[in-house]
């Protein structure tokens, strides 16, 4: 069953000075509820991360779809996107520290249980959140879908805090089941609680509609899988059902 849910934008700033401008999506609820960051796809914050905050919403979960470039910037153009993406390596802190002004933008919100957070993230939001985890941020779960999953700097020891879920397609050619053997060392090492699951039959992109044009458009391995995406939010939910409920 799904609510009635309010929007609105919220305009917050990174350490480096970056103007940020997130999309808050909340129940409508007179008691504070569990908040959720949504980081980005490399195509900045599109409607389609917008989709998913409302999502969450009508889930009864506050969402920030988080902005990673500043002023909302978006992209149809992979050229562009891998541009706007390899800027936030440069300095080593970018990600997380974007990420993490999210993260406070949301906790700070009235309709929001600051105790109970989590961080999802799709592509290079994958990347994102996974970061923010291997940081030490006060998130109970985190889940990344096709994400990219090797790290800043691995994760130290103890630092995890959250629950992660890393959903994986078993055909994606971006970041390969080698990629995902090194993940779980890396999270063994840390001692993490990790879940990864690989979606058969699914490519990088795999939750978003639009994945197929995009393809064709700049001529990059992705695709679509409606049944994989249906998989991966169930298993996101009932993550989300364990850490936040």
């Amino acid at each position: 069953m799904t609510v009635a849910i309010k929007t609105r934008e919220i305009e917050y700033q990174a350490k480096d000075g970056t103007r940020l401008i997130g999309y808050f999506a909340t129940p409508e609820t007179a008691e504070p509820v569990a908040g959720v960051i949504v980081a980005p796809e490399w195509w900045g914050r599109t409607e389609y991360t917008e989709q998913r905050a409302r999502e969450l919403a009508e889930q009864g979960y506050a969402a920030l779809a988080i902005d990673m470039y500043g002023d909302k910037k978006v992209t149809e153009q992979a050229s562009q996107a891998n541009e706007w993406m390899t800027q936030t390596f440069q300095n080593a802190d970018t990600i997380v520290d974007r990420a993490t002004a999210g993260l406070d933008t949301l906790a700070a919100q009235v309709e929001v249980d600051s105790n109970k957070l989590a961080a999802i993230g799709f592509c290079y939001g994958g990347k994102v959140v996974l970061d923010l985890a291997r940081s030490g941020a006060p998130v109970k779960a985190v889940a990344s879908f096709h994400g990219t999953l090797a790290p800043k700097a691995p994760a130290e020891k103890g630092k995890v805090q959250a629950e992660l879920l890393v959903l994986h397609g078993e055909l994606d050619s971006m970041v390969t089941l080698e990629n995902v053997e090194s993940f779980k060392n890396e999270m063994n090492q840390a001692a993490a609680n990790y879940e990864v699951i690989i979606l058969k039959d699914a490519k990088h992109g795999f939750s978003n509609p639009l994945a197929d044009e995009r393809a064709k458009t700049n001529g990059i391995d992705l695709g679509y899988n409606p049944d994989a995406e249906k998989k991966g939010l169930d298993a996101m939910y009932a993550l989300f059902k364990r850490t936040l409920d």
